[in-house]
C-alpha cells in the first residue's frame, strides 16, 4: 500500500511540474509527453483506488478520469453523456416511491402527531431563516463583483422573444401549483412539492385510522422504503461510471474558452457559497453541536454525486442512508429531507438572487434598492418546490424575469456556464438539508450521539 501510495504520488508530481514548464514556456513540452504524464497520473491514481472498497473513493477518481478524456476528447466525452442520462434515469425510478413510502412512515408511523406538526413547524422556520439568508448573501456578492457589467447583449432571437412574451405566473397560479390533481401525473411530472403535499395529507389520513387498520398499510410503507434503500444500492454501484460521463461531458461540452464576465460570475458565486458555508452553515452546526467530522465524512458522498451530476435528487437516497447513520432518527430524516427539497434549497435560492441582479446588470438596468428587494422576495416565494433536476431553476429565474419585464438574453449567456454553476449550488442544497435534519433532531432532543461518535478502538 504505501508504494502504491508513493508511486501516485510521483506521478503526480511529474504531471505537475510538465504542466508548469508548458505553462511559462509554450511549446516547450511536446503535447504527447503532456497527456502521458497526466494519464500516468491518473493511472497511478487508479491504482490505490483498487486497494480501497470506499464508493466515495472511486466516484472522486471517476471525476477526475471523466474530467481528463473531456480535455484531451472532447468529442469521445461528448457522446459518453448517455452513461450519465441512464444513471439519472436510474436515480429518479427511486425518488417518488421513496418520498411517499419515508414520509408515510415518518408521519404514520408517528405516535403523537404533535410532535409531527412541531417539528414541521420547527423544519419550516428553520428554512426560511437560511433561505432568507442565503438569498441576501447571493444579492450582496454580485452587488460587490458586478459581473454583469459591460456585456454587450446579443440582438434578441426567436426563443428568446417568446419566453419574454409568456404571461408571469399569478400568485395564485403559484399557490394552486403546490396541490396534485393527479398523483400519477405529478409522479410522472417529477413535482417534489406536489408529491410531498399528497403524501403528507395520505399519512395524516392513515395515522387518524385505527391501529388494526392502520398497521397493514404502514407496514407496506415500511418494506416499500426498506426496498428503495435497498435498490439505490443496487443503482449506486453505477455512480463512479455515471458520474465520470457526465464530468467528461461537460469539460467536453464547455471547453475553455469562458469570456471574462462569466469567469467573475463565476468565481462571484463560489465565493459567495463558500461565504454561505462559512458564515450561515458552520455557526448553525456549532450551535447545534453536530460532530463537524463525522458529519463532514457522511456528506462527502451525497455532496459529490450532487456536484457531478448536477442534480440533488440523485444523492437524495444516499444522504438520507448517511443521515441515518450518523444518528439521525429515520421519521425525523424522512420529514425533514424531503421537505427540505422544497423549502430548503440554500444554493438554488443564493444562485437566483445573484443570476437575477446579474441579468438587470448586464441589460444596464438600474432598479432600484425596493426593486431589488421585491424581486428576491418573488424569488424565494417561486422559488419554493422547484424540482431537484438539473437546470431546474432556470426556469423559476426566467419566470421572474419576465414578471419585472427584464430581458432574457443575459439568462442565455448564462447558459454556457450554468453546468459548472449547478454543481456548486446543487452540492450546497444537500449539505444543506443534510444539515437540518441533524438541526431538527437536536432541537427535538432525538439526535442520537452515540451513533454519532467515533467508534472507540480496542487494543
Amino acid at each position: 500500500m504505501p508504494n502504491a501510495h508513493i508511486a501516485a504520488a510521483v506521478a503526480l508530481a511529474i504531471a505537475a511540474i510538465l504542466a508548469l514548464l508548458e505553462h511559462f514556456a509554450a511549446g516547450a513540452i511536446p503535447l504527447a509527453l503532456l497527456v502521458a504524464s497526466r494519464w500516468g497520473a491518473i493511472a497511478a491514481i487508479v491504482w490505490v483506488a483498487l486497494r480501497r472498497r470506499s464508493l466515495t473513493t472511486w466516484i472522486l477518481v471517476a471525476m477526475i478520469v471523466g474530467a481528463e478524456i473531456g480535455h484531451d476528447l472532447p468529442a469521445v466525452a461528448t457522446e459518453l453523456r448517455i452513461f450519465s442520462l441512464i444513471f439519472l434515469r436510474l436515480i429518479k425510478t427511486i425518488i417518488a416511491p421513496l418520498i411517499f413510502a419515508t414520509l408515510v412512515v415518518g408521519i404514520a408511523g408517528h405516535s403523537n402527531l404533535r410532535q409531527v406538526g412541531r417539528m414541521g413547524v420547527k423544519a419550516l422556520i428553520y428554512f426560511e431563516i437560511v433561505t432568507t439568508l442565503a438569498l441576501f448573501i447571493g444579492w450582496g456578492a454580485i452587488t460587490v463583483s458586478r459581473a454583469g457589467e459591460g456585456i454587450r447583449l446579443p440582438p434578441p432571437v426567436a426563443e428568446a422573444a417568446g419566453l419574454s412574451a409568456q404571461a408571469p405566473r399569478t400568485w395564485q397560479d403559484t399557490i394552486l401549483h403546490v396541490f396534485p390533481e393527479n398523483i400519477a401525473k405529478t409522479i410522472a411530472e417529477g413535482e417534489v412539492l406536489q408529491l410531498v403535499v399528497f403524501s403528507v395529507l395520505f399519512a395524516v389520513a392513515l395515522a387518524m385510522l385505527p391501529d388494526a387498520r392502520r398497521r397493514p398499510l404502514l407496514d407496506l410503507a415500511n418494506s416499500l422504503a426498506e426496498t428503495m434503500f435497498k435498490f439505490t444500492n443496487i443503482v449506486m454501484l453505477f455512480a463512479p461510471v455515471g458520474v465520470g460521463a457526465a464530468i467528461a461531458y461537460t469539460v467536453g461540452h464547455l471547453g475553455i474558452g469562458i469570456l471574462a464576465n462569466l469567469a467573475m460570475l463565476l468565481a462571484t458565486l463560489y465565493v459567495a457559497l463558500i461565504a454561505f458555508v462559512a458564515l450561515v452553515l458552520l455557526p448553525v452546526a456549532l450551535i447545534a453541536r453536530v460532530p463537524i467530522r463525522r458529519f463532514a465524512a457522511a456528506v462527502a458522498e451525497p455532496c459529490s454525486i450532487a456536484f457531478a451530476t448536477t442534480s440533488s435528487e440523485a444523492a437524495l437516497p444516499s444522504a438520507m442512508e448517511a443521515m441515518e447513520r450518523l444518528g439521525v432518527p429515520r421519521p425525523i430524516v424522512a420529514f425533514v429531507m424531503p421537505t427540505g427539497y422544497s423549502f430548503n434549497l440554500d444554493g438554488t435560492t443564493l444562485y437566483l438572487s445573484l443570476a437575477s441582479i446579474f441579468v438587470a446588470q448586464a441589460a444596464g438596468v438600474e432598479m432600484t434598492i425596493g426593486q431589488q428587494f421585491t424581486m428576491l422576495l418573488t424569488l424565494m416565494l417561486t422559488s419554493k418546490g422547484v424540482a431537484g433536476v438539473p437546470r431546474a431553476s432556470l426556469v423559476i429565474l426566467l419566470g421572474t424575469l419576465s414578471s419585472f419585464h427584464l430581458p432574457v438574453e443575459p439568462v442565455f449567456i448564462i447558459l454556457g456556464i450554468d453546468e459548472l454553476m449547478d454543481m456548486a449550488r446543487t452540492s450546497t442544497n444537500v449539505l444543506g438539508n443534510c444539515l437540518a435534519t441533524v438541526v431538527v433532531a437536536r432541537w427535538e432532543g432525538e439526535f442520537d450521539d452515540r451513533a454519532a461518535a467515533p467508534p472507540v478502538e480496542v487494543a
